[in-house]
């Protein structure tokens, strides 16, 4: 790895981050819920800082002594929050497992059983008991038809189907919904009436069932919400379009639950240019009172010409370490004894996707909503590109860099909005778990023997184990020193949990066999004791 490169961008990251504001809460509520502020969280009189992990299958495990066991797991590590699926959308009711929902032919109908909500009730009073919060996320921007997914303009069959809740885009969600209320575009689910209304349905069941329960964390209103998704978008969707949608729910469950936060759970994608509905005017950073003679600092918006000159200054100095370690990559003409760039040295004008709007997402814009009490954004750079590549690092090398740049920018514009922020979501696939990774828009592994759609060039395009160690070191450094209210792992793992009584028994639906390991979409720590001393040293230094 190369050090200096990363201890360059650690450098450099702080002192852009010298005005976010510190974790400490100045005015903190007696109430057992979970409040925020500009300056953080705060529950029971103390400021709230966390580290947490996503479980989204857990309300799925058959035996309670199996969520119990899971849960001891992770309180045991120093986690506070975890974060889960508190949707299970089906066309069709399965003949055994969990469901919530079931959303068919326009219509809607909520399973109020021992398989439905009640798996719910289990997961919300065990994790008070653990003293755990639970973010409780909504709907799902994915949710590909089962055992397909698109590849260009063809549909890829897979050859091995997944059981029922294995991946996190099986439980339901946006898609579900407009396919079942006849409708063709992705973002019909957050315009056309009819669904908005079912899904306020949904909302409103399960926002009221757990009104005075101080476990829960915060109300998500979408996991990943955007434009795009499987089915296709209409040429009318804009940034606009997710900002209204935040906007309208986050009212409506506002006016339901004064108890609880309402979150945003966004990737964190940005739009630099793009017209606000609720414009930021930044405002001194909430930092004590500087020295005599010292101005109180301000954070601003994150801009287009602030992303192009990190990333020309990095490129740079990333250069000037590979000429001294000797292993720069020439890549232009030599003219005269000199070399002249060529344009794979240049560094280009476009911004990228996270940050340019096409996905039709704005986070600060939604974050500026008043009634989003937080934010949220996410790192999965094996999916995700959140920069250009440096050809004088290698593929991993790449991959973390642009993400600890990520964790940077996201942390500036939410400081510039005056509220909290959350890495709700982040992960590195290892090329011990390449197998079982399977894109959040896509139901089977693309890159596993069995069912290989996506040739790998090479392993060493993921990282390993000790890459992936590095990597989650320097995500959860990274977001603690930049002042992130929260960092969330995705995903925790258990591997046949013994503590108390039988191994874990998954849902079965669809499988002829139960396994004892939970479900791993190619992110799950399951049988990663380094990654878990890993979490539990960050959960003790976000005190």
């Amino acid at each position: 790895m190369h050090l200096f490169s990363y201890f360059w961008l650690l450098t450099s990251i702080w002192s852009c981050l010298a005005a976010v504001p510190p974790r400490t809460i100045a005015k903190r509520s007696n109430s057992s819920f979970v409040s925020s502020s500009k300056n953080g969280f705060s529950a029971n009189g103390s400021s709230l800082r966390f580290v947490g992990t996503n479980l989204y299958w857990l309300p799925t495990l058959e035996s309670n002594d199996d969520i119990w066991n899971v849960l001891k797991n992770i309180s045991d590590t120093g986690i506070k929050v975890i974060r889960i699926w508190a949707f299970n959308d089906v066309e069709t009711i399965p003949g055994s497992g969990t469901w919530f929902q079931l959303v068919q032919n326009g219509t809607t109908v909520i399973n109020d059983g021992p398989n439905g909500l009640q798996k719910l009730d289990t997961v919300v009073q065990m994790a008070e008991q653990h003293g755990l919060y639970v973010i409780m996320s909504l709907t799902n921007n994915w949710n590909p038809a089962p055992n397909t997914t698109s590849s260009g303009a063809a549909n890829v069959l897979a050859s091995v189907a997944l059981p029922r809740n294995t991946l996190s885009n099986d439980y339901g969600g946006m898609d579900l919904y407009v396919r079942q209320f006849g409708l063709k575009n992705h973002d019909d689910f957050y315009t056309n009436n009819n669904i908005l209304t079912a899904f306020q349905k949904y909302t409103k069941q399960i926002v009221l069932r757990y009104l005075n329960s101080p476990a829960v964390f915060s109300w998500e209103l979408a996991n990943d919400a955007r434009c795009n998704s499987t089915i296709p978008t209409s040429a009318t969707c804009t940034t606009q379009t997710i900002t209204k949608w935040h906007a309208l729910m986050a009212a409506f469950i506002a006016s339901l639950d004064t108890n609880h936060i309402v979150s945003a759970g966004t990737s964190g994608f940005q739009c630099t240019d793009c017209p606000k509905l609720y414009p930021v005017t930044p405002t001194a950073s909430p930092t004590p009172s500087p020295a005599p003679g010292k101005k109180r600092r301000t954070v601003t918006p994150l801009t287009k010409e602030q992303i192009i000159k990190q990333r020309a200054e990095s490129r740079r100095q990333n250069r000037a370490a590979a000429k001294r370690a000797g292993t720069l990559k020439e890549d232009g003409i030599m003219i005269r004894g000199r070399w002249v760039s060529t344009a794979t040295r240049e560094v280009s004008s476009s911004i990228g996707s996270t940050t340019d709007g096409s996905s039709g997402v704005d986070s600060q814009d939604i974050l500026n909503i008043p009634n989003i009490g937080f934010g949220s954004f996410q790192v999965f750079p094996d999916q995700e590109s959140y920069g250009p590549n440096d050809p004088n690092l290698d593929p991993v090398q790449n991959k973390i860099n642009s993400s600890l740049t990520w964790i940077q920018q996201s942390a500036q514009s939410a400081a510039a909005v005056g509220k909290p922020v959350v890495l709700n979501g982040f992960g590195l696939v290892s090329q011990t778990n390449l197998n079982n990774f399977v894109p959040f828009n896509m139901t089977y592994t693309p890159y596993a023997s069995t069912t290989a759609v996506m040739a790998v060039t090479a392993t060493s395009n993921f990282a390993n184990s000790t890459q992936q160690e590095q990597g989650y070191s320097s995500f959860l450094e990274m977001g603690n020193s930049a002042g992130l209210a929260g960092i969330m792992q995705y995903q925790w793992g258990s591997a046949g949990i013994m503590q108390s009584s039988a191994a874990i028994q998954l849902d079965t639906t669809n499988s002829p066999t139960a396994t004892e390991n939970s479900p791993n979409d190619g992110y799950s720590i399951a049988n990663s004791p380094a990654i878990q001393q890993i979490l539990k040293q960050a959960a003790q230094a976000m005190t």
